[in-house]
C-alpha cells in the first residue's frame, strides 16, 4: 500500500502578496496533489523571476510530491545560489536534513530561518511547522510553538500585526494533530478556523476526517473525506483518503471494491498532472484489488519499460503477487527470484520478503527433500520481513506467528507470539502469554514452556489453564512420573476445578489422572494412588494407562497371594 504523502501545500490568498501567474498556478496544483504540473509550472515561474525564493523552494515541494527527494533538494540549493540566505530555502534544506536522519542539522536551518524572519513569514513558518510535523526525527512541539509564534499579535502595532490565512490554521491544525491524544480537538477547532476564512476549502475538511480517524471514529472519518470530495469534486488528495481508508486490512475497513472506486475517482481527478508512474501503478493495483489479476499482470508489466532499477520494485511485487493470487505460485516464484538476480538482495524491501514467503509457502514440492528447502526458505523470508518492518505492532507480531503456525514451525510461532510480550499497552497480552506457551509445548521446547507457564501463573494466578499446561509441560520432561515435576501444578489445577466444570475438563483431566496415578504407583503408594485410578477409569473407562497398572498390581497381588497360600501351606506340613 503506498504511504500517504504529505500534502503541505500554501493556499491561495492574499498571504504574501501577489505573486506571478504561473506561481499561483503551481499552488493551485499543489493543492489538488497534481506535483507533476506543479512542477512544471513552477520551473515557468524560476525562468520568469529567477530570484524568486517561493517558486524554488514550492518546486522542491513538488519534488517531494513525486517522492524525489534529490531534486527537491537541487531546487532548495539552486534558489539558494539566485536568492542567498533566503529564510524559506533555508527552511527547505532543513527538510531535507530531516530526511536524511539529521535532525541536529535541520534544527540549525529551522532556527536560522525563523530569526531572520523574525518568526513572522507565514511560507517560512508553515514550511518549518510541517516538516517538524510530518516527517519523522521533526520535533512536533517546535511546529506547534512556531505556528503559535506567527499568529500572536498580542501587543503588536497594527502595521506589525500578521494578517492569519486558511494555510496558517490548517498548519496549525496539523501540528495540534500530529501532537495527539487530547491535541485532536484542538486541531479541529484550527480546522474550523481556517474554514471560516475560507468555506470551500476541502483540505481542512478532509483534515479534520485525518483527526477522526486517528480517534478511531471511522465512520465520521469516511463522512468528512466524502464531504471534502463534495465541495469539491476535484480534490484528488480526499479520494487518496478513501483509497487508502478501504485498502487497508483492518476490521470495518478493508473493501477491495471500495478501494478500486475511490482509486480510480483519485486518478480521474488527478488527470495528467498527477505522476505517469503512479497512476500507472494504481492503474494496475485497480485490476488487482477487483481480483482482475491477468490484467493487473498485463499493466504491470506494460509499465515496467519506463521505469528505472530503483522505481521497478513495486510493481514486480504486484505482478509476483498476482500470479500467486490466481494461483500461479510458479510464475511468481519466476517473477521474484528474476528480479532477486537484477536487483541484488540488498535491495529487497520488507514487502518483498513477505511475498517471497508467502509464495513458497504456496509451491508444491516434488519430494520430501524439496518440501522441506520450500518451507525453510517460507520461514527465512518471513523473519527477514519482520526484521526489516518498521510497524512493531501487536498485530504485525501476530500475524507473523500465525504465518509461522501454518507452516507448523511451532518454534517461531511461539517466538513471535512472545514478542508481542515485549511491546507496551498490550491488551490481548493474556492471549499472547498463553500461545507463547502452548506453542512452546507444541515445538517440544518444554523448558522455555515450563518457565513461560510459571511466568503466566504468577500474573494470572486464577487462571488454572496456566497450572494445565505448566504441568503438562514437566509430564514431558517426566514421561514416567518418576520425578513429580508435575505435580505440584497438577495438584494447584484441581482444586481450581470445580465440579460442574468437570465434564467439559475431561481431556485435561485424563493426562492429571495419569500422571498422578503414574507418580504415586511409581512410589508403591496405593492409599494415594487408588483415588486417581478411580477417577480416571470414571472418566475414561477404556483408559490403557490404567489398564496397564491395574492388571500389573493385579498380578503382583496374585503373585503375592499364591506365595503367601504355599508358605502356608508348607507351614502346615
Amino acid at each position: 500500500m503506498n504511504t500517504r504523502k504529505s500534502l503541505f501545500v500554501a493556499m491561495l490568498c492574499v498571504a504574501n502578496g501577489a505573486m506571478a501567474q504561473s506561481v499561483e498556478d503551481g499552488l493551485k496544483d499543489l493543492y489538488y496533489g497534481k506535483f507533476q504540473t506543479a512542477k512544471q509550472n513552477l520551473e515557468k515561474a524560476i525562468t520568469a523571476k529567477p530570484t524568486d525564493d517561493r517558486a524554488y523552494y514550492y518546486l522542491g515541494i513538488a519534488e517531494l510530491g513525486l517522492e524525489n527527494k534529490d531534486g527537491a533538494a537541487a531546487a532548495f540549493t539552486k534558489g539558494l545560489a539566485a536568492v542567498p540566505n533566503s529564510p524559506l530555502l533555508t527552511a527547505g534544506m532543513g527538510r531535507i536534513d530531516l530526511l536524511n536522519g539529521k535532525p541536529a542539522e535541520a534544527k540549525q536551518k529551522f532556527d536560522a530561518a525563523t530569526t531572520a524572519s523574525e518568526g513572522r513569514d507565514g511560507d517560512v513558518a508553515r514550511a518549518i511547522a510541517d516538516a517538524n510535523s510530518e516527517i519523522q526525527g521533526g520535533d512536533r512541539g517546535y511546529a506547534l510553538t512556531t505556528m503559535e509564534t506567527l499568529l500572536n499579535n498580542e501587543g503588536r502595532k497594527r502595521k506589525q500585526q500578521y494578517t492569519a490565512t486558511a494555510a496558517d490554521f490548517i498548519e496549525l491544525g496539523d501540528a495540534y494533530r500530529f501532537l495527539g491524544g487530547e491535541n485532536g480537538g484542538k486541531a479541529v477547532t484550527a480546522y474550523e478556523r481556517a474554514l471560516e476564512l475560507d468555506p470551500n476549502n476541502a483540505e481542512a475538511v478532509m483534515k479534520q476526517g485525518l483527526v477522526n480517524y486517528n480517534a478511531r471514529l471511522l465512520q465520521q472519518a469516511v463522512t468528512d473525506w466524502t464531504k471534502a470530495t463534495n465541495m469539491d469534486p476535484n480534490y484528488a488528495p480526499a479520494y487518496f483518503e478513501l483509497y487508502q481508508f478501504y485498502i487497508t486490512p483492518k476490521k470495518n475497513q478493508l473493501s477491495w471494491e471500495n478501494a478500486a472506486t475511490y482509486l480510480q475517482k483519485y486518478i480521474d481527478a488527478i488527470g495528467d498532472g498527477g505522476d505517469k508512474i503512479e497512476n500507472a501503478y494504481n492503474l494496475a493495483a485497480i485490476a488487482f484489488y477487483q481480483k482482475r489479476y491477468d490484467e493487473a499482470v498485463q499493466k504491470g508489466k506494460s509499465a515496467l519499460s519506463m521505469l528505472n532499477a530503483d522505481q521497478k520494485g513495486r510493481f514486480i511485487r504486484l505482478i509476483g503477487d498476482a500470479y500467486l493470487q490466481k494461483g500461479d505460485s510458479l510464475n511468481a516464484q519466476k517473477v521474484m527470484e528474476d528480479y532477486i538476480k537484477v536487483a541484488g538482495d540488498d535491495k529487497l524491501v520488507a514487502n518483498d520478503f513477505k511475498l517471497l514467503s508467502a509464495i513458497y509457502g504456496k509451491l508444491t514440492p516434488s519430494d520430501s527433500a524439496t518440501e522441506a528447502q520450500y518451507d525453510s526458505l517460507a520461514g527465512i523470508y518471513l523473519e527477514r520481513y519482520a526484521d526489516l518492518d518498521t510497524a512493531k505492532d501487536h498485530e504485525t507480531y501476530r500475524g507473523i506467528a500465525e504465518a509461522f503456525k501454518e507452516m507448523r514451525n511451532y518454534s517461531k510461532t511461539a517466538k513471535w507470539y512472545g514478542k508481542t510480550l515485549e511491546l507496551e499497552e498490550n491488551p490481548r497480552a493474556i492471549e499472547d502469554h498463553f500461545f507463547k506457551g502452548v506453542y512452546e509445548y507444541y515445538a517440544a521446547e518444554y523448558s522455555k514452556a515450563d518457565s513461560t507457564w510459571a511466568a503466566f501463573s504468577a500474573k494470572y494466578p486464577e487462571q488454572a489453564n496456566g497450572y494445565y499446561w505448566r504441568g503438562m509441560s514437566n509430564f514431558a520432561m517426566d514421561q514416567q512420573a518418576k520425578e513429580g515435576k508435575a505435580k505440584e501444578p497438577f495438584e494447584k489445577y484441581l482444586t481450581m476445578i470445580k465440579p460442574e466444570d468437570e465434564a467439559k475438563s475431561k481431556r485435561f483431566l485424563t493426562n492429571v489422572y495419569t500422571y498422578m496415578m503414574l507418580y504415586y504407583y511409581n512410589l508403591d503408594d496405593k492409599t494415594n494412588m487408588q483415588p486417581f485410578m478411580d477417577k480416571l477409569t470414571a472418566i475414561d473407562p477404556a483408559n490403557e494407562t490404567a489398564r496397564q497398572v491395574k492388571e500389573y498390581l493385579e498380578s503382583v497381588e496374585k503373585a503375592a497371594a499364591s506365595k503367601t497360600a504355599k508358605a502356608t501351606q508348607g507351614a502346615g506340613k
